[in-house]
């Protein structure tokens, strides 16, 4: 089993990128940490980040090609990307969305999700474990379809 994890804008600078909000770990800990964790369960992982919204639209789609389901961190387009939102219902891939900080707790723009309806859940305000999480979710979820 293989599941696509794709972060949005600003993810890669995590690690400097307000370390009060979303630690001290960069990307690339957390890519490390969710490998090793996604062997646990048996599944592999694919990685994806872009700051372009349209990369995501193309990534969001390649996964319905190669993956049984998508692990998603819009990040900033969680609130503002109908093109994603679209892309994530026209793939029919259950999908989780995560969050390092808690979304519903911080400016009230942000507690606003466009992807969120097309997901089978949304996971947030754990730092990286939002990642094992939805991960761990997404996998029982699709063991048991």
């Amino acid at each position: 089993m293989k599941i696509m994890v794709i972060n949005g804008p600003n993810i890669n600078m995590l690690g400097t990128r307000e370390p009060e909000i979303y630690g001290s770990l960069t990307l690339e800990d957390i890519i490390n940490e969710i490998n090793d964790y996604a062997k646990t369960l048996g599944v592999e992982i694919e990685t994806f980040q872009s700051n372009v919204e349209g990369e995501i639209v193309t990534s969001v789609q390649k996964a319905k090609n190669d993956c049984c389901g998508i692990v998603i961190n819009p990040a900033a387009y969680t609130h503002t990307s109908v093109a994603i939102r679209d892309a994530i219902a026209a793939v029919g891939l259950p999908c989780v969305e995560v969050h390092l900080s808690n979304i519903h707790n911080r400016e009230e723009f942000r507690k606003n999700s466009l992807t969120a309806p097309v997901c089978i859940g949304q996971i947030a305000g754990f730092g990286a474990n939002s990642y094992k999480l939805g991960l761990k979710a997404l996998v029982d979820f699709i063991k048991s379809a």
